[in-house]
């Protein structure tokens, strides 16, 4: 199975905050355009940071450690959002879950034309 290349969609919620809508791999080929698309977005005055997972297939060591650069850079928070049952599990085994502000997952169906507005 071929990889599935990563895009980065960016939205300015407030004067703040931006979301990263993430949509593809994320490994050791595309976390660093996560860790750049970052950096622009801080950059540009977002300190906050809300990464939305929920169009990511695969998120290897390498997506996990994009995590730990972004929440440790000190600019601002960082919270995952749309994260999967798989992700999650990882985030659990490695301690991120309690390093990383994770939004609980909604009950399937629940919610699912909800999207935040800024």
């Amino acid at each position: 199975m071929r990889p599935q290349l990563l895009t980065i969609e960016v939205t300015g919620l407030d004067a703040g905050t931006a979301r990263l809508r993430l949509t593809g791999d994320l490994d050791f080929d595309t976390a660093p355009e996560l860790v750049e698309a970052a950096a622009g977005v801080r950059a540009d005055g977002h300190r906050a940071l809300i990464i939305d997972l929920g169009g990511v297939g695969l998120c290897d060591s390498s997506g996990l450690s994009a995590f730990v650069v972004l929440s440790q850079g000190g600019a601002g928070p960082v919270r995952l959002t749309g994260v999967s049952a798989r992700l999650q599990q990882l985030l659990d085994r490695t301690g991120l879950a309690e390093l990383l502000a994770v939004q609980e997952q909604p009950a399937a169906g629940a919610g699912d034309d909800v999207r935040e507005v800024g």
